[in-house]
């Protein structure tokens, strides 16, 4: 398994191979309109934590950061032209999000998928759409900790383990540990 050291390469290659069907088993199996409209149901249903505007809005503060770093006085047209940019990309989210659609209807039957939708149309499904966006967020910050709090340890453990196997184990400093840089203020 390949260690990936930062959380935003992970998100990156999930959203990527989601978006790139390139197997051979993905690109025979047919999927009925129906099939994929009741997965794409779902997609739209459970998209509480708009997943297609914060990878714009993440897209965008990288441009912004980058671009104000090379011209600061660019900063007020930037912001109108990030913002137009983004409009024009909300209404092309339908692509992406009919490969969301696609992922899970290669997974799941239309049955699966009626049963799915069912639940989340009752109290209990409701509470759960509700809380998901702010229990991802819970869930990735306590991962980013653990992370870094674990990151320390697992350097040491690989470099104990290569001096146990007779190698001379650099003394490197993990990036990951370090505490996060905070944003230039504007």
């Amino acid at each position: 398994m390949t260690f990936l050291p930062k959380l935003r390469r992970l998100t990156a290659a999930l959203l990527i191979s989601g978006m790139a069907f390139a197997s051979p088993a993905h690109a025979q199996l047919e999927i009925s309109p129906e099939h994929l409209a009741k997965a794409r149901e779902y997609v739209d249903l459970t998209d509480s934590a708009q997943l297609y505007e914060r990878a714009l809005v993440e897209m965008g503060l990288r441009v912004m950061r980058l671009m104000i770093q090379e011209d600061p006085s660019l900063r007020d047209p930037l912001i109108n032209a990030l913002q137009t940019v983004y409009d024009n990309y909300l209404l092309n989210r339908d692509p992406l999000y009919n490969q969301f659609a696609r992922i899970y209807a290669v997974r799941f039957s239309v049955e699966e998928l009626d049963e799915i939708l069912a639940f989340y149309n009752t109290p209990v499904g409701q509470k759960l759409l509700g809380q998901n966006a702010t229990i991802n967020e819970d869930l990735q910050l306590a991962l980013q900790v653990w992370t870094r709090n674990m990151s320390t340890e697992f350097l040491s453990r690989v470099r104990t383990e290569l001096r146990n196997q007779g190698y001379n184990a650099p003394q490197v400093q993990d990036d990951a540990a370090a505490p996060a840089e905070e944003a230039p203020a504007q």
